[in-house]
């Protein structure tokens, strides 16, 4: 029996959930015989593969190259799972929305800095008006809220999933948690 194809991504949001994930220290290790990581920001895969098992999305979708890369994921992979409040529902990334791009760069390139304010125009990736979470783009077939969700709800999440059985994230986690 081959392993699972497990991948994980970061779009934007500050990694904890990716730090939530590590937390589950040797439970991890005892769970990796049961898949393959063949991407993630944990380890030097540079090429999303062609085809995935399970794919545990962090952040919401920011930018323009966010919202290439959901595309190719989700065309790539046979179940998604949006993973913490901001690829849930934006939480922190979309605090920008009321304000728009234009402010947002301003506010953070030429009124809060003291030398050279200019806005960059290469490197800052291109900024979608709004930010959004990951069911805006792409059917998700899991949610797991959470800023982060706890080790032990990605130990429950992942340990079912490799089972072949669904999960009943409700009772494990919550918005915020």
């Amino acid at each position: 029996m081959s392993k699972t194809k497990l991948a994980t991504v970061w779009l934007d949001g500050c990694s904890g959930c990716h730090m939530s994930f590590l937390d589950m220290d040797e439970r991890l290790l005892d769970l990796s015989s049961q898949f393959d990581l063949v991407f993630s920001p944990l380890v030097d895969f540079k090429v999303y593969p062609d085809s995935v098992d399970v794919a545990l999305v962090e952040g919401a979708i920011s930018s323009v190259e966010d919202e290439r890369k959901i595309h190719h994921i989700r065309e790539h992979t046979k179940f998604l799972v949006a993973m913490g409040d901001c690829a849930v529902a934006g939480n922190v990334p979309a605090m920008r929305n009321p304000f728009g791009t234009a402010a947002i760069l301003k506010r953070a390139y030429t009124e809060n800095v003291s030398a050279q304010p200019q806005i960059p125009c290469v490197i800052v990736p291109e900024l979608l008006e709004k930010v959004r979470p990951v069911h805006e783009f792409v059917a998700v077939d899991m949610y797991i809220p959470g800023c982060p969700p706890s080790a032990d709800t990605f130990f429950t999440v992942l340990t079912e999933l490799l089972a072949g059985r669904t999960p009943d994230v409700g009772s494990l986690t919550r918005f915020g948690a």
